[in-house]
């Protein structure tokens, strides 16, 4: 049954069980969107029936509430929360100052919210996703269905100026139909290769009119947690300026996977 989980998959499991170990009894959560994310849900999910953990989530989407709600964990709105002792979520890609690029799952809008409305915001990834320059993930922007090819248009006028190394961009889709978000608006896909100063391309992409919000998550991510296959973790902490490396703790291993995948 072990061979059903891949090498990343493993490790995705890694880092959401070692993320799990920060929240704390009485806390507001926020619950991410994604692969990663939907196995960090599962892990808190078993510690509320097993362990009594009491918490209450606030999730990122219409999926992640349905999980949530399928494993125990009580959830509530933002407006209800009020605010968030913490956030954790997947990333697309994250660099060495923790920026982020998310909305792979179209769920970006929400998720940013969610983590800037958060004390902290802790980001669950494999290794794969750390990279020296943001850019090789197609940066999601939302934007509303009214015009969205004059907002397209803009988009792709703004890049001409911008220090990046592709300027494609895509209407996101969802087999033969339009991609729309639990907002109801679409997803513009940017093909941009390398981007050389992300904080000035998202606060000019948000002011095209039409852009709801953008994938680029600055300044926003406190921890990333990087898992891998073999049950090792490496903690990066913006704030402590540390990355430190963890070796397998118990309860990580075959047994735990076999179990997973089956």
């Amino acid at each position: 049954m072990t061979a059903e989980l891949s090498s990343i998959e493993k490790a995705k499991i890694v880092s959401a069980w070692r993320a799990a170990e920060f929240v704390e009894d009485g806390m507001r959560v926020g619950l991410g969107t994604g692969s990663t994310a939907a196995w960090l849900v599962r892990r808190l999910g078993q510690m509320v029936r097993d362990d009594g953990l009491r918490i209450r989530g606030v999730p990122t989407s219409t999926r992640t509430a349905d999980l949530a709600r399928a494993e125990g964990i009580e959830v509530i709105s933002l407006e209800q929360a009020g605010w968030l002792d913490l956030t954790i979520d997947g990333a697309d890609e994250f660099d060495g100052e923790l920026n982020l690029i998310k909305g792979g799952g179209g769920a970006l809008l929400q998720e940013k919210i969610v983590a800037t409305a958060s004390d902290q915001m802790i980001v669950i990834a494999d290794a794969a996703k750390q990279v020296e320059t943001l850019g090789a993930f197609a940066l999601p922007i939302e934007v509303i269905p009214f015009g969205w090819q004059v907002t397209q248009k803009l988009v792709e006028e703004l890049l001409v100026s911008m220090d990046v190394q592709g300027r494609a961009t895509t209407l996101r889709k969802s087999g033969d139909a339009v991609f729309v978000t639990d907002e109801g608006n679409h997803i513009l896909d940017l093909n941009l290769g390398r981007i050389g100063n992300a904080r000035k391309l998202s606060l000019a992409i948000n002011q095209i009119p039409g852009v709801v919000e953008n994938g680029l998550f600055i300044d926003i991510c406190d921890i990333v947690v990087v898992g891998a296959a073999d049950g090792r973790v490496t903690l990066h902490d913006i704030n402590k300026g540390s990355v430190v490396h963890e070796d397998p703790w118990p309860g990580i291993g075959d047994n735990l996977f076999a179990d997973l995948a089956g």
